[in-house]
């Protein structure tokens, strides 16, 4: 049985806009518990910080 990358498979991951508001929710989640700031001032200085890079599909699992 052929596996396939998680990319595909995952239906958080297929939509790259939903995917990279939730990553940087996370992120600044766990950093504003770790500096104390805010986390609506840590997901604005993290979503201006740069475009979203389209997410690469590769043709076999990275482990």
């Amino acid at each position: 049985m052929k596996n396939k990358p998680l990319i595909e498979t995952n239906p958080h991951l297929k939509v790259p806009a939903k995917y990279r508001k939730a990553l940087i929710t996370n992120v600044a989640s766990s950093t504003a518990v770790e500096t104390g700031a805010s986390v609506e001032s840590i997901a604005c200085i993290l979503a201006e910080s740069r475009k979203p890079l389209p997410v690469k599909k590769t043709g076999s699992s990275a482990r």
